[in-house]
């Protein structure tokens, strides 16, 4: 008698109802969290709180993010740059992560496995350009880079 392994999550063999569970929940989450950034202006002061770094004098890289997001659901650009430069340059390649993973579990194919080296390699640019931008933007000399 042999024993039938059950389909992991992202296998062909899954149904598309169940592969696609998670980016779908992912995207109404995000989509109600952007309708409700544009709802609430988080321009107002304590609106969605305090952030504990801007308490303590400090502005970490997604210092801004809230009120970028408000500010691109707006389609103004250039204050969401304002708000918070490092959000705006990174979108794209986030929404484009978010619609490669979704296509990817539409599509039936093979959850990866670790990242290879060309995407490690982006991973760790992109810490150290967030680390350089967090220390730009709390020097007076990048205070343009400050929400």
């Amino acid at each position: 008698m042999s024993v039938v392994e059950p389909a992991s999550p992202g296998s062909a063999t899954t149904s598309r109802a169940a592969r696609m569970r998670t980016p779908v929940l992912t995207i109404a989450a995000l989509a109600a969290a952007t309708a409700a950034l544009h709802l609430r202006d988080p321009h107002v002061s304590g609106s969605w709180g305090f952030c504990p770094t801007a308490a303590l004098g400090f502005a970490c890289p997604g210092c801004g993010g809230l009120r970028a997001v408000n500010d691109l659901t707006h389609l103004d650009v250039a204050a969401a740059a304002s708000s918070n430069l490092a959000f705006v340059v990174a979108l794209p390649f986030l929404l484009a992560g978010l619609g490669w993973w979704t296509l990817r579990r539409w599509r039936g194919a093979p959850a990866p496995g670790l990242p290879g080296p060309r995407l490690r390699a982006a991973g760790y640019s992109a810490a150290v350009l967030l680390a350089v931008f967090t220390v730009l933007r709390n020097l007076p000399a990048g205070s343009w880079l400050a929400p």
